[in-house]
């Protein structure tokens, strides 16, 4: 048979490919014995899988100086034939007959073909004992594993689980008597406090006439809006409170009230509240306080676990209760209410920041993220430019009409004692330090705010009308 010039070709080609594999596969053979060995000899720079068992964790430290965490080969169980608990079986292991070394090595002598006596070793003697050894043996593993019970295990029926989980819940009794001790706990009574009081501040340093019916309902109103957040933020907060001492005597983590019955308290605050501002006051104060509520319990609550930009979010809701106050009395943002709501914001600096700086290990354990836990350099610094920066808005309030020349002057004792707290809470950093600063801006606001309310400026009483020309005198006319 004849073949063509390009099939010689292919064959070539196809015999000189079969070659170089034939010659390439112990080569391959050697490649992936060496990488077995490899892994063999150095098990720590390969990746192996980790057992869920944490008591089990080696960590080893690489060439490279990086921490890598390798687990323990898993140990094979070993396999228990005999039951601890089961006597007759040990008994009967114990009870095995042992070889007789008496037996004699020779059997009775036969004769050969020569008629010779031939010794003959006792190879039938031992293969019987053996025998009986053996059959002993097996009849002892049968019984072992006649005697293997399973594990009993307890299927427990759906009314059995019923009833054990009703009984892990505790039945919750409210006393009538202790409702308004919880519900001024669970308000945070002492805050909403001082929520009004800076809300009033800010409606009697308008440059308006007095109103008493306009400011009892503004400041029922901005109460009853710090009442609905305080509630809702410890509903969020519960299992965050109960790792913190300072918290976890709180109503909802104690178990005083359920959740529903604080939710209920919230809404039945907050509905009147924000109505309240809204149809009684003016829609704009009605707006500040539904925007309070939000940013305290939308954007400040969660983030004080996410980011210490919290404090900042916490200061703007604290500076909207004197605008409020403001606006209820006006109806309009002026100047005046911005520089009351800088003073709110720039003291809660080193008020808050001496606070958590002796409440770093509960608020570390409840898994908040303040200045005072990850940055307490920043923590220091704020506040004590912030504190410095009282006295800087302090002489602005004469220039926006606000005040008179006085309140700079009469305000600059106690804003340079608190600044100098803070320097020397910058300064030294410890708890002694923190505590005055705090203790100390707990009476410099309320004194604040006094001296400005005593400082300020009499407002424009607008000009006379003319007389009607029939109320002038008769003498005059004439």
């Amino acid at each position: 048979m004849f073949k063509s010039p390009c099939s010689r070709l292919s064959g070539l080609v196809g015999a000189s490919v079969n070659q170089k594999l034939v010659r390439n596969v112990p080569r391959s053979n050697q490649s992936a014995r060496s990488l077995i060995q490899l892994c063999k000899r150095e098990p720590s720079h390969w990746i192996t899988y980790q057992h869920l068992n944490f008591l089990k964790r080696q960590y080893v430290a690489k060439d490279n100086n990086e921490l890598l965490q390798r687990a323990i080969p898993k140990q094979t169980p070993v396999l228990t034939i005999v039951d601890e608990q089961d006597d007759s079986v040990v008994r009967q292991v114990q009870q095995i007959p042992t070889i007789d070394p008496g037996v004699p090595d020779l059997v009775p002598q036969r004769q050969d073909a020569t008629g010779e006596a031939v010794a003959q070793p006792a190879t039938s003697a031992l293969k019987s004992t053996t025998g009986k050894t053996a059959a002993q043996t097996n009849s002892v593993l049968s019984a072992v594993a006649n005697t293997e019970e399973v594990p009993h295990v307890q299927v427990e029926t759906d009314e059995a689980r019923e009833a054990r989980l009703d009984r892990q819940w505790k039945e919750l009794k409210v006393d009538l008597a202790e409702l308004p001790d919880i519900y001024a706990r669970l308000a945070k009574i002492k805050l909403t406090a001082l929520v009004v009081v800076t809300a009033a501040a800010g409606y009697a340093m308008a440059p308006v006439p007095f109103d008493p019916a306009i400011f009892i309902l503004s400041s029922v109103g901005t109460g009853l809006a710090s009442c609905t957040a305080n509630s809702i933020n410890q509903y969020f907060e519960v299992p965050f409170d109960s790792n913190m001492n300072r918290t976890k005597n709180r109503p909802l983590v104690r178990g005083q009230i359920s959740p529903l019955h604080a939710v209920s308290f919230a809404l039945a605050c907050g509905v009147p509240g924000i109505t309240l501002l809204t149809l009684a006051v003016n829609p704009l104060t009605g707006f500040l306080g539904v925007l309070n509520i939000f940013l305290y319990t939308c954007c400040y609550t969660p983030l004080k676990r996410l980011s210490i930009t919290n404090t900042w979010v916490g200061a703007v809701v604290g500076a909207i209760p004197p605008m409020m106050g403001w606006v209820a009395a006006t109806g309009s943002l002026d100047a005046g209410a911005w520089l009351l709501a800088s003073f709110l914001y720039s003291w809660q600096f080193p008020h808050f920041n001496a606070l958590s700086w002796n409440l770093r290990e509960d608020y570390s354990r409840g898994g908040y993220r303040m200045m005072s836990v990850t940055h307490p350099d920043m923590c220091k610094r704020v506040a004590l430019r912030h504190s410095v920066g009282l006295i800087g808005l302090s002489a602005v309030a004469p220039l926006l009409d606000v005040t008179t020349w006085t309140f700079p002057l009469v305000s600059l004792p106690i804003n340079l004692y608190i600044s100098y707290l803070a320097f020397r809470f910058y300064h030294k950093g410890d708890r002694s330090s923190a505590r005055k600063l705090f203790f100390c801006s707990l009476w410099h606001l309320p004194m604040l705010l006094l001296l400005a309310l005593t400082c300020k400026k009499p407002r424009k009483e607008q000009e006379s009308l003319p007389l009607p020309p029939d109320s002038l005198p008769l003498a005059l006319q004439s």
